[in-house]
C-alpha cells in the first residue's frame, strides 16, 4: 500500500493582529516622508522578518480586514462589532503600507470587502486542504480555533506557543468543532455578541460536554434541567426564551469556508520577491539599513545600501 505523501505546511497569517499590536506598543516616531506615522508598519515589517526567516514558507498567504464595516455579519446582526472605534486615518494609512509590503515580499494577500480575515484564512485552509495542505494559523484569536483539524496548528507567534485541535479543549473547555456554538451561548465581548443571558463560559463548556452541539442542545433543552451543575434549570428556561438569538450568534461566530481568494485562486505558492517595489517602500517608509537588509534577505533579494 503506497503512503500518503506529507501535508505541506501552509501558512496563514491574522495581519490585523500585529498590525494594531505594533501601531499600540511602538511609540509614532516613526513617520514616513510626509509625515505620517509609519509605527504600525515598522512593527508589521519586523514581524514579517522573523516569521519568513524562521519558518521559511513554501506557501504563505496573509490575510487582512478590510470589512471593518461593511462585513455580510453587519447586515445580520447592526451592532456586530458596533463596540469598536473606527480606525484614525493615521492607522489605515499604514495598513495600505502593510499590504503593499506583503506583495513586495512575494507573500500572497487576501483581502475583501464583504468577509473578515478569519473567514478568509477559513476559506484558504479549506481550499489548501484539497491541495494536500495543512494548515499553520499564526495568530492567537480563539475563534481561529475552530478551523483545526487533522494536523492543522495555531501558533501565537508573540508567545512561542503552538497548538492543534487536540490542545483546544485544555486551552478553552470545549472542542475544536464546538467553538462557534461555545461564543453563540456564552458570548464575545470582543465582537460585540452579547450570547445567551445567564450562560457563562463554564455553563456553555457543561452544555457542549453533554450534548455536542447547539442544534442538540436546543432539541433536548427539556433535558437540561436534569443535568447536575448549578443553575441547570435556569440554563434551560433562558435558552427556551433566547432560542432564536442564539442561531444567530452562531451565524456570526462561525467562520466561513466560501470567502473569494482572489489572487490565491489557484494555490499559495510564494512568489520571487519585487527588487524595485521593496527598494521604494523602504525609501518611502524611511526603514533603517538593518530592517532594509532583513526584508530583502526574506525575500530572496540581494541588498546594496544606497
Amino acid at each position: 500500500m503506497a503512503r500518503r505523501p506529507p501535508e505541506a505546511p501552509l501558512v496563514l497569517v491574522d495581519a490585523s493582529l500585529y498590525v494594531f499590536r505594533a501601531w499600540h506598543s511602538l511609540p509614532d516616531e516613526f513617520q514616513d516622508r510626509d509625515g505620517w506615522p509609519t509605527n504600525a508598519v515598522h512593527g508589521f515589517a519586523r514581524f514579517l522578518a522573523e516569521l519568513l526567516e524562521r519558518e521559511r514558507p513554501r506557501h504563505i498567504a496573509v490575510a487582512f480586514d478590510e470589512a471593518l464595516d461593511s462585513c455580510f455579519r453587519n447586515r445580520l446582526y447592526p451592532a456586530y462589532k458596533a463596540n469598536r472605534p473606527p480606525a484614525p486615518e493615521a492607522l489605515r494609512r499604514q495598513f495600505v503600507h502593510c499590504k503593499a509590503l506583503c506583495r513586495a515580499l512575494g507573500l500572497i494577500v487576501l483581502a475583501d470587502a464583504e468577509y473578515e480575515a478569519d473567514d478568509l484564512i477559513g476559506s484558504a485552509l479549506h481550499a489548501g486542504r484539497a491541495r494536500a495542505h495543512r494548515g499553520v494559523i499564526v495568530s492567537a484569536d480563539k475563534d481561529l480555533s475552530q478551523l483545526l483539524q487533522g494536523n492543522d496548528e495555531q501558533w501565537d507567534f508573540a508567545r512561542g506557543l503552538r497548538w492543534g485541535a487536540a490542545g483546544v479543549r485544555a486551552r478553552h473547555g470545549v472542542e475544536a468543532h464546538q467553538i462557534a456554538d461555545y461564543l453563540a451561548l456564552c458570548g464575545d465581548a470582543i465582537d460585540n455578541i452579547p450570547g445567551v443571558p445567564g450562560i457563562g463560559s463554564k455553563t456553555a463548556a457543561s452544555l457542549l460536554h453533554h450534548f455536542g452541539t447547539l442544534d442538540a442542545l436546543i432539541e433536548r433543552v427539556d433535558e437540561i434541567q436534569y443535568l447536575r451543575f448549578r443553575g441547570a434549570g435556569q440554563a434551560g428556561a433562558k435558552l427556551k426564551l433566547h432560542r432564536e438569538a442564539a442561531l444567530l450568534y452562531r451565524q456570526l461566530t462561525t467562520i466561513a469556508r466560501d470567502a473569494p481568494l482572489g489572487e490565491a485562486a489557484h494555490g499559495f505558492a510564494r512568489r520571487a520577491g519585487d527588487a524595485d517595489a521593496l527598494g521604494a517602500l523602504c525609501e518611502t517608509l524611511r526603514f533603517g539599513p538593518l530592517t532594509r537588509r532583513r526584508l530583502h534577505a526574506a525575500a530572496g533579494l540581494a541588498y546594496a545600501p544606497g
